[in-house]
């Protein structure tokens, strides 16, 4: 359910657009619900199965076939037991929102089960935008909001944690939540309005983790702090909600330094803790495991296997732990799981003693990915998992666990049959997408963490899963020849090579049979003229740097530099004439062409909106010369003489990302879609007739965040849109 990590590029434009947000003062409360006019659209996801890092996984005690689930940067999500599927909750929020599209906590209230709240924050720097909390009477079918005046990390260091949201078990209008840099803060209204917590005696620290878990046992709440170097207090409690003090005989020393998750045995009155000597999910090499037994305080290690043995290579065992969920119907059993074992790979636990005894259910796991073939990750078999942080025990199933991957969501019904539990999730960070115009696939796709994608179905996991020879983690470029739909490239960060060249269409892949040194530390976009017959590649460190770009007339057997192109800038090659390629140079405003494929290119119009790397320009399809140039809230500009000259559009006001699809019946020119504003609202839209008039084609419920990386139409069904989110996956829309 949950991988990634933030585009550059998203975070780039959402610390632009975050600096024109108006921060809400603590406690002021905006109500929304998920509501709209009818839709013309039919919105849904291109299913590909979880792709992402899934933080948190919560049943409701009280509710059998309940459950929720948080991600880092994709939302939350609440199951559907009769549909068997995950039902999105805020994908309601809009481009101003974008940050809080990440989930840092969320919690139900036993005691009325259609409550839930959710904490919402994916970034804690100075460019984003405050957290907010949601809170719903119907199980997410509508949110009431607040808007908070402190920030919360969905997508930082430690937000595989435990829950830092809990409703005090003595009084359902009380609810607590656990900062990263600003202590802890209580509501009394249910989440209206929220105030510091006085006698909580956490330290904040601007470079800290904060309150890392809350956990209610019996009437008594225990919060886990991430701030202490091992040696101090990390774990706290109080019986009143007034007076916090320190757990008395906590364990300490770097296996305990960051309390990770807790877990409340009421059968027992034993709490049990998972720690680590980092918040993860990445970076843990040392851990373990304790419980408490509250009604004496005393506290006993059970930590399954130490870190720092021996491999069966001879690599070191490192790791540290990170899950933990008690059996709500068998006293003394639970599950904990590893974290950040990348050499004998993460395990779940499961202990049915109280944890004197263990058994490691991966020894024995059959794992069937036949619903989501990507998990093999290239290889022959998948393996059973890695960040494993969430991990939830059914309170009415003892034997159906659920655990969360920096990729999906397993689940088992018999602790030993693993398989994806995700439908309906769908947490891809995309970064290109071709429709092509002929062929069995209508999509492919380019990715973060997931690379390169076949959707011969858009409603299946692409068989192939992602494409091989080479793997890549994430994509950086994607293209086709527009003359010569079956050949196909593509580049981006792989272990074994960083770009391939496909000859049916996107199926299989032969890896380019050299490449430039530049390659495996910054892969860039990459470009294929019409005909197939050059390519043009670009290199972009991940911080930023940019190089000269190279080109190859052989398939990618030999290359040479291209000292006239824009360093940096996206190469765009002409839909209909193989001589011609397209850059623009953000750096100064201004359009480059090349009339000899790429060999030398020359500036044609200059003075153009300049300054943001992410503007985006684009040919239309088969047509020579025809440009559009999206630059953001500077608007959007199109060429008809190849980028000698420039005409801003007059029909909208601000273009994020523009695509093409078939055009309607009647029309001459193809539909055009855009990610942008016409008047107030940034949205999806489509124009038939040129750009002249534009029609909004999402409504208020489908707005997903951040959807300004890419967005195109399908050339073979009119009104067919593919639009990429970060962190909602692929959304297709099609006329009602």
């Amino acid at each position: 359910m949950l991988t990634s990590h933030l585009s550059r590029r998203a975070v780039l434009a959402g610390a632009a657009a975050a600096g024109a947000l108006t921060a809400i003062p603590l406690g002021q409360v905006r109500a929304h619900a998920a509501s709209g006019a009818a839709p013309s659209y039919r919105w849904r996801n291109v299913f590909i199965g979880g792709t992402g890092f899934v933080t948190g996984v919560l049943f409701h005690p009280s509710v059998r076939g309940l459950a929720y689930a948080r991600t880092d940067i994709g939302g939350a999500y609440r199951w559907d037991s009769g549909a068997a599927a995950w039902v999105p909750l805020i994908d309601h929020l809009g481009w101003d929102d974008w940050n809080l599209l990440g989930v840092e906590a969320m919690a139900v209230d036993p005691a009325h089960p259609n409550r839930v709240y959710l904490a919402l924050g994916t970034y804690a720097q100075s460019w984003a935008s405050n957290g907010a909390v949601l809170r719903s009477d119907d199980r997410g079918a509508t949110w009431a909001r607040t808007d908070l005046a402190v920030k919360l990390g969905a997508n930082e260091d430690g937000r595989g944690a435990g829950e830092r949201l809990l409703v005090d078990p003595r009084d359902s209008d009380t609810l607590w939540l656990g900062t990263r840099h600003d202590g802890l803060l209580r509501s009394t209204d249910r989440g209206a309005t929220w105030a510091t917590a006085g006698g909580f005696p956490g330290t904040p620290s601007a470079s800290g983790q904060g309150v890392t878990l809350l956990v209610a046992a019996g009437r008594t709440l225990y919060a886990g702090w991430g701030d202490s170097d091992g040696s101090a207090a990390n774990l706290f409690r109080t019986a009143d909600g007034t007076q916090w003090e320190a757990v008395a005989g906590q364990p300490s020393g770097a296996a305990a330094k960051v309390p990770i998750r807790a877990a409340y045995d009421r059968n027992t009155r034993e709490l049990y803790v998972t720690y680590a000597n980092a918040p993860g999910p990445n970076g843990q090499s040392d851990g373990s495991v304790h419980k408490l037994c509250t009604a004496n305080g005393r506290w006993t290690e059970v930590t399954p296997v130490k870190p720092g043995g021996t491999t069966d290579d001879g690599g070191a065992d490192t790791f540290g732990y990170g899950g933990v969920a008690v059996d709500a119907r068998r006293p003394g059993t639970l599950v904990v799981s590893t974290n950040n074992r990348w050499a004998a790979v993460d395990t779940v636990f499961r202990s049915t003693d109280g944890g004197r005894h263990w058994t490691s259910l991966k020894d024995s796991a059959v794992l069937d990915v036949s619903e989501t073939p990507y998990l093999k990750w290239g290889e022959d078999a998948p393996k059973f998992g890695w960040w494993i942080q969430a991990l939830a025990l059914d309170p009415y199933d003892s034997r159906h666990v659920v655990y969360g991957t920096g990729a999906t969501l397993y689940g088992t019904r018999d602790l030993k049959h693993w398989a994806p539990q995700i439908r309906g999730m769908e947490e891809t960070s995309v970064r290109q997408l071709i429709s092509p115009p002929a062929g069995e696939a209508h999509l492919i796709s380019g990715s973060g963490d997931i690379g390169v994608m076949y959707h011969e179905r858009l409603t299946a996991s692409p068989s192939r899963g992602m494409a091989t020879n080479p793997v890549f983690g994430t994509a950086t470029g994607l293209a086709q020849a527009a003359r010569k739909p079956a050949y196909v490239v593509r580049s981006g960060w792989g272990d074994h090579g960083n770009g391939a060249r496909s000859d049916d269409g996107g199926q299989t892949w032969a890896p380019f049979a050299a490449q430039p040194s530049l390659a495996k530390d910054a892969p860039g976009p990459i470009a294929t003229n019409a005909d197939g017959s050059v390519l043009l590649w670009v290199f972009v460190h991940w911080d930023g740097t940019k190089y000269p770009a190279h080109r190859s007339a052989d398939d990618g057997a030999t290359w040479t530099e291209v000292s006239s192109f824009p360093k940096g800038a996206t190469p765009v090659a002409d839909p209909a004439d193989p001589t011609l390629f397209y850059a623009y140079d953000t750096d100064t405003g201004t359009l480059l062409a090349s009339t000899d494929s790429g060999l030398s290119f020359t500036a044609r119009a200059t003075g153009l909106p300049s300054g943001d790397a992410q503007f985006e320009l684009v040919a239309a399809p088969g047509r020579s010369g025809d440009l559009w140039l999206s630059v953001k809230w500077n608007g959007l500009y199109r060429s008809t003489d190849g980028g000698l000259s420039f005409d801003k559009v007059a029909s909208c006001w601000a273009s994020y990302t523009l695509g093409f699809g078939k055009a309607a019946d009647g029309a001459d020119y193809p539909a055009i879609y855009m990610v942008g504003s016409t008047e107030s609202t940034t949205a999806v839209y489509r124009s038939d007739d040129e750009a002249g008039t534009w029609a909004r084609i999402n409504d208020d419920r489908h707005q997903w965040g951040w959807t300004g990386e890419v967005i195109t139409g399908d050339p073979r069904v009119y009104g067919r849109v593919y639009l990429a989110t970060n962190g909602r996956g692929i959304q297709y829309g099609e006329p009602v």
